[in-house]
């Protein structure tokens, strides 16, 4: 395996601040003269203006959001499916063990990323996508489609 070395220009210096005059980050370390950004730990929060209103607390809020409410699916494509032997069943139990699931999800969709080695694979999960359930019963498995 060669190893690999970044472009050039992809690497930069770190900054040494407080290495003399002639170096540009002397004195003052690049911080400028005394105010609340010069001192140490001196630091204000995102968003802060200076005791203005914040512009994300000026702007009115209006409408619905769905994003609390929608249904968010662990995408599994065809290809990772081939880490199932012939005629095994593929729930999301067995999809977690591989590993190929992980995470907090309100469900299972197969995708038709890949190409579909195994043949009569049962799978069962909360959605398929017409590319999916085409490749999937092309090649004899069965769908059984989850409740959400």
């Amino acid at each position: 395996m060669s190893t690999t070395i970044p472009r050039p220009g992809a690497r930069h210096r770190r900054k040494r601040v407080g290495c003399g005059e002639s170096s540009g980050h002397g004195k003052t370390s690049g911080k400028g003269h005394k105010g609340q950004k010069a001192r140490s730990g001196g630091s204000i929060r995102l968003g802060f203006e200076g005791g203005q209103m914040p512009l994300i607390r000026r702007i009115p809020k209006r409408g619905f959001n769905n994003s609390d409410f929608a249904t968010r699916y662990a995408p599994v494509n065809l290809g990772a499916l081939d880490a199932f032997a012939d005629g095994s069943k593929v729930d999301e139990s067995a999809l977690r063990s591989r590993g190929i699931v992980k995470g907090n999800w309100d469900g299972v969709k197969i995708l038709g990323g890949g190409k579909l080695k195994p043949k009569n694979l049962t799978v069962e999960a909360h959605a398929f996508s017409g590319s999916a359930k085409a490749a999937l019963e092309a090649v004899g498995g069965k769908l059984t489609l989850l409740k959400s």
